[in-house]
C-alpha cells in the first residue's frame, strides 16, 4: 500500500524530532560533563591508586562519563596523570597508594621512570604500602619516601618463576599433542602439552631472565636506600619483614597509618598544623583534560595499542582468552593512521606473547606499507615476543624496557590427538578418504611419517621464508645472524639490545620522542596523541550497526559468569586448550614458548 503524503510528512518530521532529541541529549551530557569537572585547589596532593588489572590501554568516552559510566583505569591513564601532575602548578605532591597492581616488570620499570621524571619538577612523590611484595616495593623505591602500614609486612624475599604444564591434565582426558617446532631447544611452547617439567632450554632461559630481574631489583633498592648491593642481597635472604623490622633495616622511611601519611605530607608541603590536606583522587583528576595543562596538543602522532595474544579477525577481550589482538582491527587502524595526512608519525605499542603466524604477517604487511608513508616506532611493554616481535621487526626504531620479554623468533604447529578421550567416552569413528594426505588433520591419529614431512615443509616455509627474512630485513642483519639468536630463544630487553633486536631503552614516552625526531617535529614541543582505532562511544555500543553485538554480549556474559567462577590456573589451561584447537586447522603459531609468571 502506498504511503500517503501526510504519513510521509509525519515520518520525516518524526525522524527530525528523534535526531534533534538525541543531539540535544548529547550536547546536554557533554555540557554537564564539562561543568562537573573537579576543582583542583592550590598545593593539592594527587592520590593515585596503583592497583587492579591496569590493562595497557582502556578507552575513555566523555559521553559515557557524563552518563555515570566510569572507565576502567589503565596503565597509560596512570602515566598520563603523573605527566599532568608534573606540569600542573596546582599539584604540590603525588601519593602512590600501591596495592598489588596487575602489571609485569617492564611496566614497573616504566612506572619508576615516570616517577623519576615527576621528581625532576621538585615535587615530592610518596609511596604507601599496606603489604608489599617484590614488585610493589620495587615501584615504591622510585619515590622520595616509603611508608608501610603498622600491621603490614614486606615480602621482598627473592624471585620465583612459575611455568605451567598441562600434559598431566591432557593425559587424564586421553588427549595427546602432536607438534612440530622450529628451534626445538628454545621454542618449547608445545612443552606445555608434551612435558610435565621444564626442558634444559627452558631452564636456561628462565634462569637468565631471573638473573637479569634480580640484578635490576637489588641494584635499584641499593641505589634508592643508599646501601650496597651485597647488603640488599643479604636483606632479601633474611626476608620477609614486619613493618618495624623493615624500618630497622632501612627499607622504608616510617611505619604510619594512612592518615598519618597525610600529616607527613602537610609538613612537607608547608601546611599549617590545623589545615586539612587538600587531595584529589586519580579518578577525579582524570577528568582534567591534558591540554588544559599544556599537554597533548600540537601536531598529531598516532598511538596504536596491540595488547594480548594475536589472532585473525577483530580484537576482543573475554574471560577465556583474555585480551586478543585481532589482525583486522590493527590493519584498519594502521591503514587509517597511514592515510591520515594530519598524522605525522605512528607509534605501535605492543604487549603480546604472539599467536597466529598468519595474523602476525598480515599486520606486518600493513605496517610495512605504513612505514613507506611516515615514521613507525614500536614501544614494547611487558612482553613483545614471537608474533609480538614479528609485528615489531620492521619498525624504524624499536624501544623496550630492560625488563621487557621479547625475541622468541620461532614457530610451531600441531594438533590434538583425542583417540584416548574417544575410547574413554565409548566413542568410535572411521574415516573414508581420497588423497594420500587427506587425513592430515584426523583428530584420532598421530601424523604418519609422510604427513609429518608435509607439515614440516609448512613450518619451514613460515619460519625460513617469512619470519626469519622479514626480521633480518627489518633489523638490517643477515638471515644467519637472526637465526643464531632466533630458534625460539626468549631475551630480556637488555639482552635484546646487545643482540641488535631493539634500538633504545624506554617506554611509550621515549618512543613518542623518537617518533617526533623522525618526523622532524620540534623536540621541545608537545604532540597530540591520537589513539587508533578510535574508541567506540557509548552510543555506538548500544545503537551500532553490528547486528550480532547484542547476542555476542549476552553469550559473553554467560561465558564470563561460568569461567570467572573457576581458579585462575584452570582458566589459563582452558586458554591453551583453545590455542591447541586452533592449531588443528593447520594454523602456524608464533607464540612465546612458555607462560611465565615471575613473583
Amino acid at each position: 500500500m502506498a504511503m500517503s503524503k501526510t504519513s510521509k510528512v509525519l515520518l520525516i518530521v518524526g525522524g527530525f524530532l528523534v535526531v534533534a532529541v538525541m543531539v540535544g541529549v548529547i550536547l546536554l551530557a557533554v555540557f554537564a560533563e564539562r561543568l562537573s569537572r573537579p576543582d583542583v585547589p592550590q598545593n593539592s596532593v594527587l592520590v593515585l591508586n596503583v592497583s587492579g588489572d591496569l590493562p595497557d590501554y582502556a578507552p575513555e568516552d566523555p559521553l559515557a562519563k557524563a552518563f555515570g559510566v566510569q572507565p576502567k583505569q589503565s596503565f597509560s591513564s596512570l602515566l598520563t596523570q603523573i605527566r599532568k601532575a608534573k606540569v600542573d602548578n596546582r599539584i604540590g605532591a603525588v601519593l602512590l597508594d600501591i596495592d598489588f597492581p596487575g602489571i609485569g616488570w617492564a611496566k614497573a620499570d616504566e612506572l619508576r621512570d615516570a616517577i623519576a621524571d615527576m621528581r625532576t619538577s621538585g615535587k615530592p612523590v610518596y609511596a604507601y604500602l599496606e603489604i608489599g611484595t617484590n614488585r610493589e616495593y620495587y615501584i615504591a623505591t622510585a619515590a622520595e619516601k616509603i611508608y608501610l602500614s603498622p600491621p603490614g609486612s614486606l615480602y621482598v624475599n627473592g624471585f620465583a618463576a612459575e611455568a605451567m604444564f598441562y600434559k598431566g591434565s591432557l593425559d587424564k582426558l586421553g588427549v595427546e599433542a602432536d607438534v612440530i617446532q622450529i628451534g626445538p631447544k628454545y621454542k618449547n611452547a608445545p612443552d606445555q602439552y608434551t612435558r610435565t617439567s621444564m626442558s634444559d632450554g627452558q631452564k636456561e632461559v628462565i634462569n637468565a631472565v631471573l638473573d637479569e630481574y634480580f640484578s635490576r631489583f637489588t641494584n635499584a633498592v641499593a641505589e634508592s636506600r643508599k646501601k650496597s648491593v651485597d647488603e640488599v642481597k643479604a636483606m632479601v635472604d633474611a626476608a620477609p619483614y614486619t613493618s618495624t623490622q623493615a624500618k630497622a633495616q632501612g627499607l622504608i622511611d616510617d611505619v604510619l597509618y594512612r592518615d598519618q601519611v597525610d600529616d607527613a605530607l602537610k609538613t612537607r608541603l608547608g601546611y599549617k598544623a590545623d589545615d586539612k590536606l587538600r587531595t584529589i583522587s586519580g579518578s577525579k583528576y582524570r577528568e582534567i583534560p591534558s591540554d588544559s595543562v599544556g599537554l597533548n596538543n600540537g601536531e598529531k602522532v598516532a598511538v596504536i595499542y596491540a595488547s594480548g595474544a594475536i589472532t585473525g579477525g577483530r580484537s576482543s577481550n573475554g574471560p577465556l582468552n583474555g585480551e586478543m589482538v585481532g589482525s583486522d582491527t590493527i590493519v584498519q587502524a594502521v591503514n587509517d593512521a597511514a592515510n591520515d595526512k594530519s598524522i605525522k608519525a605512528i607509534v605501535l605499542r605492543i604487549d603480546s606473547p604472539g599467536g597466529s603466524a598468519m595474523a602476525s604477517d598480515v599486520m606486518w604487511h600493513a605496517l610495512e606499507n605504513a612505514k613507506a608513508k611516515k615514521p613507525l616506532v614500536v614501544s614494547m611493554s611487558d612482553v613483545a615476543a614471537s608474533g609480538g616481535y614479528y609485528i615489531a621487526c620492521n619498525a624504524n626504531k624499536i624501544v623496550a624496557e630492560p625488563s621487557t620479554i621479547t625475541g622468541s623468533i620461532g614457530m610451531f604447529m600441531g594438533k590434538p590427538v583425542v583417540k584416548g578421550l574417544y575410547t574413554w567416552l565409548g566413542v568410535s569413528n572411521e574415516y573414508t578418504m581420497r588423497g594420500k594426505n587427506a587425513g592430515i588433520f584426523r583428530e584420532t591419529e598421530h601424523w604418519t611419517d609422510a604427513e609429518k614431512a608435509k607439515m614440516k615443509e609448512q613450518a619451514d616455509f613460515v619460519y625460513y621464508d617469512n619470519f626469519l627474512p622479514k626480521v633480518a630485513a627489518g633489523r638490517q642483519k643477515s638471515k644467519d645472524e637472526i637465526d643464531a639468536i632466533g630458534q625460539g630463544r626468549v631475551w630480556t630487553g637488555t639482552q635484546a639490545k646487545q643482540n641488535g633486536l631493539i634500538d633504545e631503552f624506554g617506554g611509550l614516552e621515549k618512543a613518542i620522542d623518537i617518533a617526533k625526531q623522525l618526523a622532524n617535529l620540534p623536540a621541545d614541543k608537545e604532540v597530540r596523541r591520537v589513539v587508533y582505532p578510535a574508541p567506540r562511544s557509548i552510543l555506538d555500543t548500544y545503537f551500532g550497526s553490528d547486528n550480532d553485538t547484542e547476542a555476542s554480549a549476552k553469550d559473553e556474559q554467560v561465558r564470563a559468569a561460568i569461567l570467572e567462577s573457576l581458579p585462575a590456573d584452570v582458566r589459563r589451561s582452558f586458554r591453551y586448550a583453545s590455542l591447541l584447537d586452533r592449531m588443528q586447522r593447520g594454523e602456524a603459531m608464533t607464540m612465546m614458548p612458555f607462560d611465565l609468571e615471575i613473583k
